[in-house]
């Protein structure tokens, strides 16, 4: 069984927007626009600051959200409670 079937919302869809924003799509249809820009602070983090880096995130079905080559990761219930939805 997938890890992602034990996470109560995960991550479906996500497209880079430009800068440090995130379109994301969640496995109940909420959809929206997630900013990153203040949330990458720390030594873990200092590689996305470089917005070729943080544009090129994955789509990790087994931690269910966005994933990067260096092993970083935003929780999806983390990225969910800062959704802005999109109108």
């Amino acid at each position: 069984m997938a890890q992602y079937e034990h996470v109560p919302c995960h991550v479906v869809d996500a497209r880079y927007l430009g800068d440090y924003k995130v379109w994301l799509e969640f496995n109940d249809g909420k959809k929206g626009v997630v900013d990153l820009a203040d949330e990458l602070y720390g030594e873990e983090f200092e590689a996305l600051r470089d917005k070729n880096r943080f544009a090129d995130f994955t789509l990790d079905y087994g931690l269910a959200t966005i994933a990067w080559s260096n092993g970083v990761d935003f929780a999806p219930d983390y990225l969910y409670e800062r959704l802005h939805p999109v109108h």
